[in-house]
């Protein structure tokens, strides 16, 4: 028995990402920055739930490739608290490599912005 192995061809198809999508993922990743050097923050799953049910947090961020029943109970305090939800347009690696981290973030509030203005850059609902 005889296997043949093909590399897949690309038929055309568009990148994944446009450029003006990518544009905005620059301009968040860049406000994230300036989130991690001036402003207060919180990464990772239990440490977001604890903020977010206190009534601390300001804007909370989701990575896109976070488990949904996180996503959903985040999303559901997040209601409650009447903060803002974003959803990431990356992975959690992604999302740690824009906080300058060196691991993966799930999950991640602003508590304080500091000098970004990011908080009035996102809308205040569920952002996709």
């Amino acid at each position: 028995m005889t296997v043949c192995y093909r590399k897949k061809e690309s038929i055309g198809m568009a990148p994944s990402a446009s450029k003006k999508s990518k544009k905005h993922i620059e301009s968040i990743n860049a406000r994230l920055a300036l989130v991690m050097k001036s402003g207060k923050y919180r990464l990772g799953y239990q440490q977001s739930l604890k903020v977010v049910r206190s009534g601390k947090a300001k804007l909370v961020i989701i990575a896109e490739n976070t488990p949904a029943l996180r996503k959903s109970e985040i999303e559901y305090y997040a209601m409650l608290a009447k903060t803002g939800v974003h959803h990431y347009n990356g992975t959690n690696v992604e999302l740690g490599t824009a906080c300058g981290k060196y691991f993966s973030v799930g999950t991640l509030v602003i508590t304080d912005p500091g000098d970004s203005d990011i908080i009035r850059t996102m809308p205040t609902g569920d952002q996709q």
